[in-house]
């Protein structure tokens, strides 16, 4: 718990850019409610209009942020777990995270340090921890590499070789659209 405290006091100080193990493999992380960390991460990824996937502890936490329940409650039968979620949002409050587009990737983890965490950061911005056409990294050090001391603290969670990314879907009109085959194995329907 104390080391879940430590990574809380850092993601939640005014722009900052951790990397950390998530439920699927590392990723930068900075807390969704920070436009300014947002950006930095962004920055870091050299993202001008692919936006990273956003992860909260719950449907609640997504909700308060600024989607729209309908949406949510159509997708959670694919939570908690490593499917991300892409659903649409309209709200411009939020343009800073999903870079302009009409929508975003969400996912609700299934990891209970990550959970917790989430709980004392609110919902958070990630993307793997790589620069772009580059292998996710594997390990803290795979990481430092591509980073180096331009995020605040790297929060070491082993050797994460053998795990893959999220795995990225879109419902449309009752219909399962698979953008991206990851970790779990889904059927377009």
């Amino acid at each position: 718990m104390k080391s879940i405290l430590k990574m809380a006091q850092i993601i939640n100080r005014p722009g900052s850019v951790v990397v950390i193990a998530t439920d699927t493999v590392y990723g930068l992380v900075a807390r969704a409610k920070d436009p300014q960390a947002v950006d930095r991460l962004y920055k870091l990824k050299n993202r001008e209009d692919k936006p990273g996937t956003l992860i909260a502890r719950s449907i609640e936490q997504l909700v308060e942020l600024g989607f729209k329940r309908k949406y949510l409650v159509s997708v959670e039968q694919f939570w908690p777990g490593p499917v991300s979620v892409i659903i649409p949002c309209a709200n411009q409050a939020l343009d800073y995270l999903k870079l302009g587009r009409p929508d975003i990737a969400l996912r609700i983890p299934n990891d209970q340090k990550l959970l917790g965490l989430l709980e004392l950061t609110g919902p958070m911005i990630t993307s793997s921890a790589n620069l772009p056409n580059q292998p996710p990294a594997n390990t803290i050090s795979q990481a430092k590499a591509y980073f180096d001391n331009k995020v605040d603290a790297y929060f070491n969670g082993g050797d994460l070789a053998g795990r893959q990314p999220s795995t990225i879907i879109r419902v449309v009109d009752d219909a399962v659209e698979v953008i991206r085959q990851g970790s779990v194995n889904i059927e377009n329907s």
